[in-house]
């Protein structure tokens, strides 16, 4: 086979692949316009911007659910704490204003 030539199944497959990758674009859009509704909410009440505890159930939530889903509980916690990362910042850029 050469270089140029890709089968059939396998386009098929990464064209499955691309659409999952912008349905996670699409809900984590979404995730991040709900946190951003929160992130007002605790500007107005001026809360912290992070809640340390909220922050620790919900990873050991996410983790408890990886055996489920079959996903390395690691690679959840690093993901979702990098989300959870980009949140507080933007919290806190709201609490600024």
């Amino acid at each position: 086979m050469g270089s140029n030539t890709v089968p059939t199944e396998l386009l098929e497959v990464r064209e499955k692949i691309d659409a999952i990758d912008r349905k996670l674009l699409e809900l984590l859009a979404e995730r991040f316009a709900l946190t951003h509704q929160a992130g007002l909410l605790k500007a107005n009440l001026e809360l912290e911007a992070v809640d340390t505890v909220r922050k620790a159930q919900k990873l050991a939530n996410l983790r408890a659910l990886c055996e489920e889903y079959e996903l390395n509980p690691d690679f959840v916690t690093v993901l979702f704490t990098s989300i959870m990362e980009e949140v507080v910042r933007n919290h806190r850029r709201l609490q600024e204003l």
